[in-house]
């Protein structure tokens, strides 16, 4: 009773996802992904967090998505209640629906990009998350956000939302992993989350920490004595070194 969108990001090889659903915990039940295995979001009226971990291992071994998510679907007896969609580390992608998966629900999928839903108002959930992010000139993070907030005023999940998450990997980066796990604006919630991520003394942070790329960067005795100053009173964007007694 979800809907997500997987996607890759050919210019700078990022991955990211993003889902909505109306239950809790989102992140934690749907979304997955490594670098050297790309990236599942596994869904559904009883969702199989196995299907995301398996299909991600298959893909790590050299499986297409295709491949990938036909061998995992096939062996279970209980697919018609699930869904899952994938993105390997090529960018391609594959996802199954299932048959008793509650209405409305779906896939669609363009170049490096596939999203995936059920329980939705309508199919217009689907096709204006992918639109969205499709025709939105931004950064790769926010064309997902957008895509989300599109997939909402679509009609969005047919209960309403309760949970929000957004993964984001790459090599030039260190994860990602942003969950609101219970909220009435899960969606603002997320974007506000976001905001707090990505600028200010913690975004300064993260490019201090190792990545693929940089795996042995640190910071500077310069740098900490910078981050553990008291936060701007104008920013409020807190620090995230704290010194505690």
């Amino acid at each position: 009773m979800t809907f997500s969108i997987l996607a890759y990001d050919a210019e700078t090889g990022r991955f990211g996802a993003g889902a909505a659903t109306g239950s809790l915990c989102v992140g934690g039940w749907v979304l997955r992904g490594t670098l050297a295995s790309g990236m599942s979001a596994s869904q559904g009226t009883a969702p199989s967090t196995v299907w995301g971990e398996t299909v991600l291992d298959h893909m790590k071994q050299g499986l297409s998505a295709s491949d990938a998510v036909e061998k995992v679907t096939s062996a279970d007896k209980g697919r018609a209640y699930r869904q899952l969609a994938a993105i390997d580390p090529r960018g391609t992608t594959s996802a199954f629906t299932g048959g008793e998966s509650v209405p409305a629900c779906g896939h669609r999928a363009a170049e490096n990009v596939i999203v995936s839903g059920n329980m939705l108002a309508s199919e217009a959930v689907l096709e204006a998350i992918l639109d969205t992010f499709l025709t939105t000139e931004d950064r790769f993070d926010k064309r997902i956000l957008a895509a989300l907030n599109a997939g909402e005023a679509a009609g969005s999940d047919s209960r309403g939302l309760m949970s929000a998450a957004l993964l984001m990997i790459g090599y030039d980066m260190p994860p990602l992993t942003l969950r609101v796990d219970y909220s009435e604006t899960p969606l603002e919630d997320l974007r506000k989350l976001h905001l707090r991520a990505t600028k200010g003394a913690y975004a300064e942070w993260m490019h201090l920490v190792p990545t693929i790329q940089t795996p042995d960067r640190a910071p500077t005795p310069e740098d900490i004595d910078r981050l553990s100053q008291p936060a701007d009173p104008d920013d409020d964007i807190p620090t995230p070194f704290v010194e505690t007694d």
